[in-house]
């Protein structure tokens, strides 16, 4: 479960970073990630284009939205959403919530046939969040106390699993010719860990086998922190590394 913390956020913070993400020799994508907290709601929206050689490979493109209220420092969902698009097939999936921010069923459609499913409130399911929150979660997390470490149950309508947040330690971050942003960053993972279930999306193979690492800055105006790099040592085509390449800060 995200755990409650004491101290709820003095104001309102919102972070945009842009991405490009390189995978082993490809530039292969471009992703907006930005999230937004107030001390009683939170939102969080995420777009991914592959580009370039790997674009016209492979197209795709997916949008996630997710949004609820923070009542006592503990997240409740009341919205989610994704929809995605590649060559051959659109996919969609909206998350249906009950006050208490429990998923209670499901609205999902490929290429234009929907589908229903009720989702059955059980000790297994109950208090999880999505992953699109627990990033929120983890950025308030770090915003107030300046760590990640922390353990999350998740439910995506289908599976059960956790994301593990550990920190691991600081690392000088130098400037290169897809990112301007260097310092001394915190360096943090994330690991899926699946509790026995199988998912066929790319993230979930990646980081149920590996851990993905990010290292966060601040902002030097603001203060607000922000993800600056972001690496999976090793996947199907190699390497994978992700740099921020623009950020916005609204307070």
């Amino acid at each position: 479960m995200v755990a409650a913390l004491s101290v709820p956020p003095a104001e309102a913070l919102s972070v945009k970073h842009d991405f490009t993400a390189f995978v082993g020799p490809f530039n292969a994508s471009t992703a907006e990630f930005e999230y937004t907290l107030t001390p009683k709601n939170y939102a969080v929206r995420s777009v991914v284009r592959t580009n370039g050689t790997f674009g016209f490979l492979y197209p795709f493109e997916a949008n996630y939205h997710t949004g609820g209220n923070i009542e006592g420092g503990k997240f409740e969902t009341s919205a989610y959403s994704y929809t995605s698009k590649s060559r051959f097939n659109k996919r969609s999936k909206v998350m249906i919530y009950n006050k208490d921010g429990q998923p209670i069923f499901t609205v999902s459609s490929k290429n234009g046939k929907e589908k229903k499913k009720e989702i059955e409130i059980s000790a297994d399911n109950k208090g999880t969040t999505n992953l699109q929150t627990v990033l929120a979660a983890i950025a308030r997390q770090y915003n107030e106390v300046g760590f990640c470490d922390s353990k999350i149950a998740i439910f995506d309508g289908k599976r059960r699993f956790d994301a593990i947040f550990r920190d691991e330690g600081k690392e000088n971050l130098k400037a290169n010719e897809y990112s301007a942003f260097a310092g001394s960053a915190a360096k943090c993972s994330m690991y899926i860990d699946k509790l026995g279930a199988e998912g066929d999306d790319l993230l979930w193979q990646l980081s149920s086998d590996r851990p993905v690492y990010f290292w966060i800055l601040k902002d030097e105006q603001s203060g607000a922190p922000f993800i600056a790099r972001v690496k999976i040592d090793e996947t199907p085509l190699g390497e994978m590394n992700v740099y921020t390449t623009k950020i916005e800060v609204k307070k």
